[in-house]
């Protein structure tokens, strides 16, 4: 079990204004994110797993493969089952057993329909409702233990960002350096990836979800890392743009100089309105407003996504900064990454986690 994990709180967190009486939460061959977030789990694979729980605590249902790994980390007020997963198992009894008559709320924002299914025709008597939207805002404000974690992801990979530069070589490949990065986010400390790392070389730069190929480095051209450790299950994400042996002498540089100075100056900016009672979309508006405007406008458009989202087990763990968002409250942890991208160019984004404060918010 993570130390100072609070099973209750989150459990509370859960069940308060609920429409359901109990949760019922079963993992695929991936684990749920609202299993993890009601565990606190730090290892183990857990596939096939069920955990069931109410405002007073959980029951976990596991096979022998996890059993003595899910002793071993089960908080106070869980109690952990070995159920046989073979041929004419019992364990739909026992789901039924535990939830009895009550209301039940399934997380279908993750449970294939197939999975779906399969409780539904267990509990068929039971009333169901969707714990989705429950369950996201049950973690949209972080406590302490989150916030720590998450902490020590930013800084996992804030270290690894400053060392890459020093592997940077001209005519290696954007895989190369996906690779070597994520070697050292290991080295510092990284349990996980918390996505796919993203690597971009001169043009390729202006699509902000670009997959790392083969396209080989050149000397003056950007280089941009969209990457994330993952500790105790918490994510990071962050990005950082740099130029290649830079040639000071040239217009390109100059440019690329011009934009990566432009988008540094909107990310303040956005820090500046990220604050608990704002809503995201202030801070997202004042952030395009200020690249479709500045130096007479030659940036207009070029911003193409929202300023950010929030983060936590997952990296897009709720709603995002844009104008559908919601009021930004204290214990938010959301992303702030303006971007400037030049099709046949590239493009610059600079991205770090915020902690959302009730009067001003800071970088993690």
């Amino acid at each position: 079990m993570a130390k100072n994990y609070d099973m209750k709180t989150r459990l509370r967190n859960v069940f308060t204004g609920a429409e359901f009486d109990v949760s019922v939460i079963m993992n695929t061959n991936s684990k749920d994110s609202n299993f993890l977030y009601l565990t606190g789990f730090i290892s183990g694979v857990f596939e096939q797993a069920i955990l069931v729980s109410d405002k007073n605590g959980s029951t976990l249902l596991t096979n022998e493969l996890e059993y003595d790994t899910a002793i071993e980390q089960a908080p106070n007020n869980m109690e952990v089952k070995c159920v046989d997963s073979g041929p004419g198992n019992s364990i739909g009894r026992m789901i039924k057993d535990i939830v009895g008559s009550r209301s039940v709320g399934l997380d279908y924002g993750f449970l294939p329909y197939n999975y779906a299914s399969y409780l539904r025709k267990i509990l068929g008597k039971n009333r169901f409702y969707d714990a989705t939207k429950q369950f996201a805002n049950a973690r949209e404000i972080k406590d302490e233990f989150e916030i720590r974690a998450m902490r020590k992801a930013v800084s996992i990979t804030r270290e690894a960002l400053k060392e890459i530069p020093d592997y940077f070589k001209s005519g290696m490949t954007e895989n190369e350096l996906r690779a070597r990065f994520e070697y050292i986010l290991g080295n510092h400390g990284g349990e996980g990836l918390a996505f796919e790392s993203i690597v971009s070389f001169g043009s390729n730069a202006a699509l902000p979800h670009h997959t790392p190929d083969n396209t080989r480095l050149k000397p003056n051209e950007f280089v941009l890392l969209d990457v994330g450790a993952k500790y105790q299950n918490y994510c990071a994400d962050m990005t950082r743009t740099f130029i290649f042996e830079p040639d000071k002498q040239t217009l390109k540089y100059k440019r690329m100089k011009e934009i990566i100075d432009t988008v540094k100056e909107a990310q303040q900016m956005g820090l500046a309105h990220i604050k608990a009672g704002a809503n995201g979309s202030e801070a997202h508006n004042a952030v395009t407003e200020f690249i479709n405007t500045t130096r007479n406008g030659i940036y207009k458009g070029r911003f193409i996504h929202s300023l950010g989202h929030q983060i936590g087990i997952d990296v897009h763990d709720g709603n995002g900064l844009s104008p559908r968002s919601k009021i930004l409250r204290e214990g938010m942890v959301v992303s702030d990454e303006p971007g400037i991208y030049i099709t046949g160019f590239g493009g610059a984004r600079f991205e770090d986690d915020v902690l959302v404060g009730k009067k001003r918010s800071s970088f993690l």
